[in-house]
């Protein structure tokens, strides 16, 4: 893993580590309960309020961390027996020793298990976490991680000078299952709203993109930008279109990958690209909707690599993505930016970002017309502009507040030339 993570800051990537702080696995034959004292092992979750959704049993043989509870406890013998069959309880005991002199925190399971999670950071200069099952797990404890994450993620950087990349501070996304972003800052558990962007989160995975998908472009597109300039300022969303928490993806038959790249990488928001998504991966495996056997296996298929060797459609597909995903890469307006469009038909928008004295602006088309095509641009790129069109790979020249192009595609993607 430490080879992955400097090879990733090499290029100036970011690596999230998936985390869960509720319970420690399923029981099996190898792994079996934990003390009583530290999870629970019923009920199993209603979901029909803020209780039976945080203390409860996520799913059957899941037993439950008591995440709410402040009360000490002692570290299961089993856990003991494994460190020193390792070599290492003499270390992890001193260890434990020094964070809870330093924290003050009791010696409660959760804070055993927030120590465990920043060991990563504290060791690797991991840059954030992608909290699995937030919602199971009262919101304080959330905020306490972050807390202890920022630390180890500080400390590590003062130990590792040389291989820090900015001061970017320690970043956490949460999995809030079934908030969208329409919710703003609260996720409401019918008996109790909770705002998780004020407990730690700097994002949550929006739920909702699968069914605006079914609107159209500027509907999408001023909805969320609207949204998070305004309830969410400073705070962003997740979006997705395929996600191995969702049995119902958009476009489960792939009957339109151009248009889900569009809607996904041009969407204010952060993007998360689910495996295939940019191949047209089927989603469709016979015999697995609905099957207690197979379960989500559908969404865990193999990866469709042959097709993108044979297949001249798939090709073509991944060639969009990619130069969908460069273009996002570059301008941090594409997804950080407020939109605004510029004309209606053909549907052209703009998409600013301002940050201090860094300013990005790009332009873009969708739905053009095959051939000859104008854009209209006055008001937002001056006459005489260079414009650097990154889908054709053309550069043209504003004039009379509009730029013309002609080519095969029906997207235009428009930065400053240079």
């Amino acid at each position: 893993m430490e080879k992955l993570i400097k090879t990733a800051h090499k290029y100036d990537i970011r690596i999230l580590m998936d985390v869960v702080l509720n319970h420690t696995g399923p029981v099996t034959d190898e792994d079996a309960v934990w003390p009583e004292e530290w999870v629970r092992v019923e009920p199993t979750c209603t979901f029909t309020d803020y209780q039976s959704t945080t203390e409860c049993t996520l799913v059957d043989n899941l037993p439950d961390i008591h995440t709410e509870s402040d009360q000490a406890v002692e570290l299961p013998d089993a856990l003991l027996a494994k460190w020193k069959a390792e070599g290492r309880l003499s270390q992890e005991l001193d260890e434990l020793q020094l964070f809870f002199e330093r924290t003050g925190y009791p010696r409660s399971p959760r804070f055993y298990i927030i120590k465990w999670l920043t060991d990563y950071v504290n060791a690797l200069g991991i840059d954030g976490f992608r909290v699995d099952t937030v919602k199971h797990v009262n919101e304080n404890a959330w905020v306490e991680l972050q807390k202890e994450a920022a630390h180890a993620f500080a400390n590590w950087k003062k130990m590792h000078p040389g291989e820090v990349l900015d001061d970017t501070p320690f970043y956490m996304v949460g999995e809030v299952y079934g908030y969208g972003i329409s919710g703003g800052k609260e996720y409401n558990f019918n008996d109790k709203k909770v705002d998780y962007f004020n407990h730690g989160f700097k994002s949550l995975i929006n739920f909702e993109l699968k069914t605006d998908a079914l609107l159209d472009y500027e509907t999408i597109f001023t909805k969320y930008s609207d949204i998070l300039h305004t309830t969410l300022k400073d705070k962003s969303v997740l979006n997705y279109l395929t996600s191995h928490d969702d049995p119902h993806p958009y476009d489960a038959e792939r009957n339109d990958p151009v248009k889900a790249a569009n809607i996904l990488l041009l969407t204010p928001g952060a993007s998360q690209i689910y495996y295939g998504d940019e191949t047209a991966r089927d989603l469709t495996m016979e015999g697995s909707e609905d099957n207690p056997i197979m379960g989500d296996a559908t969404l865990r298929s193999f990866m469709n690599w042959d097709d993108i060797d044979s297949i001249p459609r798939t090709q073509k597909v991944l060639e969009h993505w990619r130069k969908l995903g460069k273009f996002r890469h570059d301008h941090l307006a594409v997804g950080a930016g407020k939109h605004l469009r510029l004309a209606k038909n053909p549907y052209v928008f703009s998409r600013t970002y301002v940050d201090g004295d860094f300013k990005d602006k790009v332009v873009i088309g969708l739905d053009l017309p095959n051939g000859k095509k104008s854009l209209w641009v006055k008001g937002f790129f001056g006459d005489g502009t260079k414009l650097h069109d990154t889908y054709s790979d053309t550069v043209v020249t504003v004039a009379n507040g509009k730029v013309i192009l002609d080519n095969e595609y029906d997207i235009v993607l428009l930065e400053v030339a240079d």
